[in-house]
């Protein structure tokens, strides 16, 4: 499956309000109790072709606040990083 992303994300502060003005749509990674946070590291290096260091934030802020917007973009690239991060069987919604 090819893991190249037609359009890098929007370099903003990634919040829902900011997403919603600007009409784009979100992946959002959700909490979960089966998971290590090298799993979750390691998936959203591969679906959002992220550095470690971005991957391990994402990963902090799904364990501390229950979720992370971790990509916003259209809706075709949402779905490729929604599709690769649900692989494992993380758990993923799509906002539009």
């Amino acid at each position: 499956m090819e893991n190249e992303l037609s359009n890098k994300p929007i370099e903003i502060e990634e919040t829902e309000d900011n997403i919603s003005s600007l009409n784009l749509n979100m992946v959002v990674l959700f909490n979960d109790d089966w998971h290590t946070f090298d799993e979750v590291i390691n998936q959203l290096i591969i679906a959002i072709q992220c550095t470690f260091e971005k991957a391990r934030s994402h990963a902090f802020e799904v364990h501390v606040k229950g979720k992370s917007i971790v990509f916003s973009g259209n809706i075709k690239d949402c779905l490729k990083v929604s599709s690769i991060l649900e692989e494992i069987a993380l758990h993923t919604q799509i906002i539009s």
